[in-house]
C-alpha cells in the first residue's frame, strides 16, 4: 500500500515515513502543498497524510482542490491546531480524519489502516488469508499451512498486495505504484525479481502453486 506524506517538517516527516515504511508502505513525500497536490493527482496513493501549515499552498486548501478533482483517496490531516473548529474546518473541507501533534506513531497507523479498510471495504484490515496462505499485518508474520514464513520488508509488501487484489492479475505497472515510491525506476526488473523471489518462499514446497505470471498482462494469486 502507498502513502503519500505531506508535511513541511523534515523532522516529523522523517519520523513519519520510517515508521510506515517498516511498517511495509510505501511512502513518498511533498513538503509543500503544490507539491503534494501534483503528486496526489498524478500517482495512485491508498492514504494521503497531510499536516495544515505548508508553504506554497496551505493543507486545508490542498484538500478543497483534491476533492475538486474529484479524487477521493482517503485524508487524514496532521495538525498542531487543536481546537474544535479547525477540526471542523479540515473535515468539511474533504478530510476523513484529524489527529493532533503531537502524536503517537501506533495511533497514526491504526487510523491509517481503519481508512484503508474502509475504502477497500475489507472487514479485517489486519488479517489476509488465501487457500492456506495467511498473513498478520500487526505481528508482520506470514504462514503457509501453519508452517512460518520470512520475508523481507518489499516481499511483505508485495504478498500483502497481492493478497488483496487475489484471483485478480495485477500488471506490473499497478505493482511498482503500490508497492514502490515514485523514486523508483521503471526499467529495472525489480518487480519480476522480487516476484521470482516471492514465489520460491510462497509456493516451494506447497500445493496448489499461488503466485502465476499472466503473460502480458502481470501476475495473479490463484490457486490452479
Amino acid at each position: 500500500m502507498r502513502i503519500l506524506v505531506v508535511e513541511d517538517d523534515l523532522k516529523i516527516a522523517e519520523f513519519i515515513q520510517k515508521g510506515l515504511k517498516s511498517s511495509g508502505f510505501a511512502v513518498d513525500h511533498a513538503a509543500t502543498g503544490m507539491k503534494g497536490f501534483e503528486l496526489a493527482l498524478d500517482e495512485p496513493y491508498d492514504t494521503l497524510v497531510v499536516d495544515i501549515m505548508l508553504p506554497e499552498l496551505d493543507g486545508i486548501s490542498l484538500i478543497k482542490k483534491i476533492r475538486e478533482q474529484k479524487n477521493n483517496t482517503p485524508i487524514i490531516i496532521l495538525s498542531a491546531r487543536n481546537r474544535v473548529d479547525d477540526r471542523v474546518n479540515g473535515l468539511q473541507a474533504g478530510a476523513d480524519d484529524y489527529l493532533t501533534k503531537p502524536f503517537a506513531f501506533s495511533e497514526l497507523l491504526a487510523r491509517i489502516q481503519a481508512l484503508i479498510r474502509r475504502a477497500c471495504n475489507v472487514i479485517d484490515p489486519v488479517n489476509l488469508s488465501y487457500e492456506g496462505l495467511s498473513m498478520d499485518i500487526l505481528k508482520r508474520q506470514v504462514k503457509r499451512n501453519n508452517e512460518s514464513i520470512e520475508l523481507q520488508p518489499l516481499e511483505f509488501s508485495l504478498l500483502e498486495y497481492l493478497l488483496r487484489n487475489k484471483e485478480r492479475v495485477v500488471s506490473r505497472t499497478m505493482i511498482m505504484e503500490h508497492v514502490w515510491d515514485y523514486n523508483f525506476d521503471p526499467m529495472t526488473n525489480v518487480v519480476e525479481a522480487r516476484i521470482c523471489r516471492l514465489r520460491d518462499k510462497i509456493d516451494k514446497g506447497f500445493e496448489p502453486k499461488l503466485i502465476h505470471t499472466v503473460r502480458g498482462a502481470g501476475y495473479v494469486l490463484k490457486a490452479k
